[in-house]
């Protein structure tokens, strides 16, 4: 059976989670579990990228916050075959950026691909740049998934992957944490 790393930009995800399922929760595992089986492929790793919020001194706001995205990560850390790869948060121009996350996953999805330790790389993004990574897997001969919503992607990436798979109503249901 032809094996596969999921890669997970979890800022997209969270705001197509926000934005289009209200705010809905899911089972990271369940997630994995749903995608890979639903491709007929082993899940080698599932790779999850983003960045802890930034705590300004004296905001307990930012201190809870930043407390329990700790508490989320470790809990990803601890599901089997999951690696947390963080990024930064920086405050450019009053707002939010992050940094080095899609730096990082681009990186990780050439390296696996070349390596030949997957024959398919499944992203959840939707930010156009991953097109050049997305371009070097397909050149070590790696099959390239989408997982996207249609209203937050960018034609792009559309463009480039092998495989297009909208992120749907039925499988946020079936990956919801109960």
């Amino acid at each position: 059976m032809d094996k596969c790393a999921i890669f997970i930009d979890g800022g997209y995800l969270n705001k197509i989670l926000k934005n289009s399922y209200n705010e809905a929760r899911i089972d990271y595992q369940k997630l994995s579990e749903a995608v890979s089986n639903e491709l007929g492929l082993y899940r080698l790793r599932t790779y999850y990228y983003y960045c802890m919020p930034l705590v300004r001194r004296g905001n307990t706001m930012d201190e809870s916050r930043l407390a329990d995205s700790q508490k989320f990560a470790t809990g990803l850390r601890r599901l089997p075959r999951f690696e947390v790869k963080l990024g930064r948060l920086q405050i450019i121009n009053g707002q939010f950026k992050q940094k080095m996350v899609d730096v990082l996953m681009s990186l990780d999805i050439v390296e696996m691909c070349f390596s030949k330790n997957i024959q398919h790389a499944v992203l959840i993004a939707g930010d156009s740049d991953f097109v050049p990574a997305v371009k070097k897997a397909k050149d070590y001969g790696s099959v390239v998934h989408l997982y996207y919503n249609p209203d937050s992607v960018h034609t792009q990436l559309l463009d480039e992957v092998d495989e297009l798979h909208p992120i749907t109503e039925k499988l946020i249901s079936e990956v919801s944490r109960n």
